[in-house]
C-alpha cells in the first residue's frame, strides 16, 4: 500500500510523545493491538450508510437512499470537538478551496432525497414515514463527529483514548475532492492501522489490548483543500 513517510513520521513523534510516566509503569509496552477486531460497530454502519446513499442518488435508487437513511435514524451521532494539531511539509502552500458536497449528509437531506425517489410509488412513500418515525427522541449517546478542512501538504493530528478490549473505530467521510490518508498509531508509535485507498471515505478499527491514547493521522494528498468529517465510537 501507499504510505507517506513523512506522515508515518509525524504520527510516531506524535505518538512518543504520549508515553506518560504512568502508562510506563503499567509495562504497556509492544503493540496496543489484540489479535482479532471483532464484529464491525456503529461507525462502520453509518460509513456504510453514507456510500449507499452516495450510490442510491446517483442511480435514483429509491431503495437505496431508504435503506441508507434508515441507518443514520437508527445511530444518531453527536458533534463533539477535538483539540487537534495541523503538521504542513515542506513546500506546501495554501490553495483553493474545492467544491465538494457537503459530507457527511444531514438525515434531513437523505428524507428529502427519499421522499423525492419514493415520489407516486405508495409503498415507497410508507418507507420512508416508517424512516422518520424511526428517529430516536430527546439526546442518545452515539458515534463523536467533528468537521475538519484540510489543506494540500498537510495532516490533521488527533489524540483519542480508546478502551482496551472493546472494539475502537475511525471512520473518515471526505468532501469528494481530493484522496485523503489515515493512519493510527498507538502510544508507543505503532502504527495500528493504516487506510491509503485512492479515496477520501476510510475506515480502521481494532480492539486495544489496554485503555490508551491513540494517535489519529489524516493527510490530505491532493491538491485542493477537502472538507472532511472525522467519526469514532
Amino acid at each position: 500500500m501507499r504510505v507517506s513517510t513523512a506522515l508515518f513520521a509525524a504520527t510516531a513523534l506524535m505518538a512518543a510523545t504520549l508515553a506518560s510516566p504512568f502508562a510506563l509503569a503499567q509495562d504497556k509496552s509492544g503493540e496496543n493491538k489484540a489479535a482479532a477486531a471483532g464484529p464491525k460497530g456503529p461507525v462502520a454502519e453509518l460509513a456504510m450508510a453514507y456510500d449507499l446513499y452516495a450510490y442510491g442518488v446517483e442511480n435514483k435508487d429509491a431503495l437505496a437512499v431508504i435503506a441508507a437513511a434508515k441507518i443514520v435514524a437508527t445511530t444518531p451521532t453527536n458533534d463533539i470537538e477535538r483539540e487537534k494539531e495541523t503538521k504542513v511539509e515542506d513546500g506546501a502552500d495554501t490553495t483553493e478551496e474545492g467544491e465538494g458536497a457537503e459530507n457527511p449528509p444531514a438525515l434531513a437531506e437523505m428524507l428529502k432525497s427519499a421522499t423525492e425517489l419514493a415520489a407516486g410509488n405508495d409503498t415507497l412513500t410508507e418507507l420512508v414515514k416508517d424512516v422518520e418515525a424511526a428517529q430516536p427522541r430527546g439526546r442518545v449517546r452515539g458515534p463523536g463527529k467533528m468537521r475538519s478542512g484540510l489543506l494540500v501538504g498537510r495532516a490533521d493530528i488527533f489524540r483519542e483514548n480508546f478502551r482496551g478490549g472493546e472494539l475502537a473505530e475511525v471512520a473518515i467521510i471526505g468532501d469528494g475532492d481530493t484522496d485523503l490518508d489515515l493512519v493510527i498509531a498507538d502510544e508507543n508509535g505503532n502504527a495500528i492501522c493504516v487506510d491509503t485507498s485512492f479515496a477520501d471515505k476510510l475506515y480502521c478499527s481494532w480492539t486495544p489490548a489496554w485503555t490508551g491514547p491513540f494517535i489519529i493521522a489524516v493527510k490530505n494528498q491532493g491538491r485542493i483543500r477537502n472538507t472532511y468529517y472525522i467519526l469514532t465510537n
